[in-house]
């Protein structure tokens, strides 16, 4: 078992064979992909196929390469769609100061924004940092809300990973740990508890090694899952079974032998069909 807790797939990387990349996932044991979005109309979009596909669930969010084109309907249109059924998560929302695509201080007032918002709505937050980190840590740290999310595809240091670990954050672990240059993450991975430790894909960014230069997709978080259990030097079903129960728990899940089963949390179906 295992649950990509970050992928892409309502980019258009995978419009032409969707069908197929899904079908892969299960058969290297993923029981749940959690579609994140990026603005409004890509967050439309992985509502749209959460609802087509039973093992698909939905973030909704606005990326900061995009906050600067926030309108007041915007947070609007995101209400709307966090109630439909399918949706876990608020984001991805977070600060990107290596390619500053919005300038930072809009940057920095749309986050606490939708960390509001994502508080009012009730649901956990899917943190997106780089090369921001000291300015992430503060934020969630001052932030009054619950502090109920994972900072994703992390690529800050261990004080950090400790900040946000305190701060009752997920760390979600990305195919950049099989790199060969990735000894920093590593070292991460080998200190913090498996308990704390979702893994991703951030499909179709960062393949894993044996994949570099080709398109990433959900199948190969399993790789994540290897690396996570050679440095940790335990079991890879170990590893399976402690990041699915985190991303259950995170994202209020569970699986047909799992427990819960009140309409608080969303059912993971053994089963892929398309519908309509």
């Amino acid at each position: 078992m295992l649950i990509d807790s970050h992928a892409h797939l309502e980019l258009d990387e995978f419009d032409k064979d969707l069908e197929d990349v899904i079908n892969r996932a299960r058969g290297e044991g993923l029981e749940a992909i959690i579609v994140v979005g990026i603005n409004l109309d890509d967050s439309r979009q992985a509502v749209e196929l959460a609802s087509q596909y039973d093992m698909l669930f939905a973030a909704v969010g606005v990326h900061p390469h995009d906050v600067k084109k926030i309108q007041a309907k915007t947070y609007d249109g995101m209400a709307e769609l966090a109630r439909e059924k399918k949706v876990v998560a608020y984001g991805e929302i977070g600060l990107d100061f290596f390619r500053n695509r919005s300038p930072k201080d809009i940057q920095i007032r749309r986050f606490g924004e939708q960390l509001e918002l994502a508080q009012t709505l009730n649901l956990p937050v899917i943190i997106h940092d780089r090369e921001a980190h000291k300015e992430t840590a503060a934020m969630l740290k001052s932030w009054k809300g619950e502090r109920r999310g994972v900072v994703h595809c992390f690529s800050g240091d261990y004080v950090m990973a400790k900040q946000c670990l305190d701060f009752g954050f997920y760390i979600s672990i990305p195919a950049t740990v099989t790199y060969p240059k990735a000894e920093e993450l590593r070292d991460i991975v080998k200190k913090i508890p498996l308990n704390r430790i979702l893994v991703e894909t951030d499909c179709p960014f960062l393949p894993p090694q044996a994949y570099r230069g080709k398109r990433n997709e959900p199948a190969y978080v399993s790789h994540v899952a290897r690396k996570i259990a050679a440095i940790k030097n335990v079991a890879v079903g170990d590893v399976e079974l402690q990041t699915t129960n985190n991303a259950r728990h995170l994202f209020s899940l569970h699986g047909d032998n799992g427990d819960g089963g009140d309409d608080g949390v969303k059912k993971i179906s053994g089963t892929v069909e398309t519908m309509g």
